[in-house]
């Protein structure tokens, strides 16, 4: 197994029209909150796995699911945002592209430490943790059981690359806005779209546009 990174990074991709809402919050919520809430402003991923989320066990927390926890990556340019860039597959409605998706990049160990001071579960999958046969770990010294290799593929055409590459971190209920430290942008327009929304909070993490984070 490779050596994970000595300060792994953890990214959330969502629509820059829901930057407002978040900021206004104070924290991202799950998609199981969000649905109470009737749903995002600009909804980007797949209702149907995101319905199935909602019913997968997070086997290291009995009791909880998926849908319950926010979710990141572990990588930018994950092959979810693969998919909203080609924006043809089948269960997809959103047919924005790439463009307007913004990552919010945030330190794993900031979050663990945040997250075991408050109280608040997390975890992590060793691959796409809205499988079915998915493992989950709560222990950072099992950060090698990630095949970092896959997670820093650009080619990701093996199914065995794309799931392993597709591993999360997962926070339960909700995750402090303030715990972010950057948002990547496609474009300049985009992130001066951003560097507005961010000047409205108390917290301002840095935007910067990351092409080499977009197809």
């Amino acid at each position: 197994m490779p050596v994970p990174p000595a300060n792994p990074k953890i990214y959330h991709i969502t629509h820059v029209n829901n930057l407002p809402s978040i900021i206004a919050a104070g924290e991202l919520i799950s998609d199981a909150s969000i649905i109470q809430q009737g749903g995002p402003p600009a909804a980007v991923g797949m209702s149907k796995i995101k319905q199935r989320r909602l019913g997968l066990p997070v086997t290291c927390h009995p009791g909880d699911y998926v849908g319950e926890y926010v979710p990141f990556y572990f990588c930018p340019r994950s092959v979810m945002l693969y998919l909203l860039y080609k924006g043809n597959h089948a269960e997809l409605t959103y047919r924005g592209g790439q463009g307007p998706i913004v990552h919010l990049e945030c330190d794993l160990k900031t979050v663990v430490d945040w997250a075991d001071a408050n109280g608040r579960r997390w975890a992590f999958s060793l691959s796409n943790a809205g499988a079915y046969y998915v493992e989950f770990k709560r222990d950072l010294a099992e950060l090698d059981q990630i095949e970092w290799n896959a997670v820093a593929a650009t080619d990701f055409r093996s199914s065995d690359v794309r799931e392993a590459k597709a591993a999360e971190f997962l926070l339960h209920g909700s995750f402090p806005w303030d715990l972010v430290e950057r948002v990547g942008v496609h474009s300049m327009p985009v992130g001066q779209q951003v560097t507005t929304m961010v000047a409205a909070g108390a917290h301002h993490p840095t935007v910067e546009v990351k092409r080499d984070w977009y197809f």
